[in-house]
Parts: structure tokens; sequence; C-alpha cells
């Protein structure tokens, strides 16, 4: 496992989507053709100027902290379950990720699919691997935007946030960039452009707890476990599993090369109920976490 206590934010800013930046501000449209909307184009134009205003500052006065944590771990599969080992011998549990499977109807030959089916299972022999991380950009962030508050500039603070949350999400671009072709190494000569990593093009995925295919957010106590995120970086869960600070990402890599984003589906009450013994907890909680995605 490794950490990274403070990265130079000028690595991050070829990385960052500006797409979603716009519509957090309510202008609708991609990135850079918005510029030229005949609606909204004049108006986006001006917040993109203010924006790379304020983030050169960002950078040059350091106003944000940039950290992360993580780690690559052995991995195989138990049923839907990966379990997540501690070293080669593949003999201690640090974590166990309980998966969920579809539960669609699908033509013939379509299969209903899991997480875990891109890790190999552990009876195959197989030996197989996952990573785990977490990135913030968000230390510092809150403090400037109530600066802006005070002094009667709601617009510079809803701007500074938008930004920190541009450059999270460009961090965990770059990190994941970074662990394909350095860290990990599976694809050492991957040569992707901006729009290419926008556009989803690199082999392998990094869901989060929370994603369609993943909705389940329990799996945040284990990922916060098995990298120590707290005590290395100072990212915390707070009781609605909400990261804090706000301008966090964390998540999962897989390296297999079939390994896609999905969406999970309704889950049905024979799921919830194995789902349940699985994570070892009463069905009633488990029914609070997955309410959104439980069939009706």
């Amino acid at each position: 496992m490794q950490t990274i206590k403070s990265l130079d934010l000028e690595l991050l800013v070829p990385y960052i989507d500006w797409t979603p930046f716009f519509r957090s501000w309510d202008l609708h449209g991609k990135y850079p053709a918005i510029l030229e909307d005949e609606l909204v184009g004049e108006q986006a134009s001006v917040l993109f100027e203010d924006a790379q205003s304020m983030l050169q500052k960002m950078i040059a006065e350091r106003w944000v902290t940039a950290k992360a944590r993580f780690g690559l771990f052995p991995a195989n599969t138990v049923d839907d379950d990966i379990e997540i080992y501690s070293d080669e011998s593949r003999s201690q549990i640090l974590g166990n990720w309980i998966t969920l499977r579809q539960q669609l109807k699908k033509s013939k030959g379509q299969p209903n699919i899991a997480l875990a089916d891109f890790i190999a299972p552990k009876n195959s022999e197989k030996v197989d691997y996952m990573g785990a991380f977490c990135v913030t950009t968000g230390f510092g962030t809150e403090e400037k935007a109530k600066l802006f508050e005070d002094a009667n500039d709601d617009y510079s603070s809803i701007m500074v946030k938008a930004l920190s949350d541009r450059l999270a999400e460009a961090y965990a671009e770059y990190l994941h960039a970074q662990i394909r072709t350095k860290y990990w190494g599976y694809a050492a000569s991957e040569g992707l452009t901006n729009e290419d990593l926008i556009q989803e093009k690199y082999q392998g995925i990094r869901p989060a707890p929370g994603y369609p295919a993943c909705p389940d957010h329990l799996e945040k106590n284990t990922l916060w476990k098995l990298l120590d995120v707290e005590e290395t970086i100072g990212v915390s869960l707070t009781e609605s599993l909400a990261m804090w600070p706000a301008s966090s990402v964390s998540g999962y890599y897989f390296a297999h090369p079939q390994a896609r984003y999905f969406g999970l589906g309704k889950i049905k009450e024979d799921q919830l109920t194995n789902y349940s013994k699985r994570r070892g907890i009463k069905i009633e909680e488990a029914r609070k976490w997955l309410n959104p995605n439980l069939a009706e």
C-alpha cells in the first residue's frame, strides 16, 4: 500500500473533465463545444475564464491539498464474494467484498453478471489481483469557501467547491492511469488522450460503492478498513457513509480485459435475504441500505 501526502495539483489539470463542471452551474452541453453554443456559449465562456483564473490561484497558492491512499492486493472469488488477501500465500483475508448479481430477463445466452465475475475463482487456482484507492482534494476547500462567504462572495465560494470536485475526479483519473501503466503495469504502453479517458477506452474499471453495479454503500467500510484511509490521509466517513471532505473519490480497480461498468437492476427478495446473511446483518438493515434498488 502507498500513501501520497501532497501531489502537485498541476499534474491533475490535463485530466480534468470540464463537462460536469458546467452542469454543476446548470449549463448543459459538452466541453469544449459548449463555449460556442448559441444559447449558453457566452455565459459558459465567462464562467470558464473565471474558473481558469481561480484554478491557477489554487495551484500557485496551494489552496487545497491532494492526498491519496491506494494498494494492489492478491484476490480471488468464492461464489459472488471477492476475498482480498494480505500476501501471495492467500492464507490471510484482509477483506471480503460482497458483490451483487443482476437478476434481469435477458436474451438466451446473455448471462446475469456480478463484479465478482471479473476476478478469478479461488477453485480455479489462478492468481489474480485487484486494487483499492481513495483520493481527495478537499482539505482546504471548506476553509477557503468560508472566507469567500464571509466576504459576501458566494460566486467564488461555489466556484472553489466546484473546482475542488473537478480536481478530485481528475485525481481519480490520473491515479488510475498511473496504476495501469506503472504500479500494476498491465497496460504499460497505453497512450490515451484525455478524451479517450473520459470515454473510458482504457482496459479495466474503477467502480465505487454506490455505482449502479455495486449500490451497497456499506462496502465503503470494507475499503476504509482495508486501506486505513482515515488514519493515513484523514478522509472519514459520516454516519450516512458520505466521504468527508466532500471532494473525495474512492473505489476499486479491476484489470480484466472484459471488465465493464453495468447496471445491477432491481434486487429481488431472495437475493436480499442471501445478501444479508453474507453481510452478517439483519435483513431490515440490508433493506435500508439497498432500498432504492429493491424490486417492488
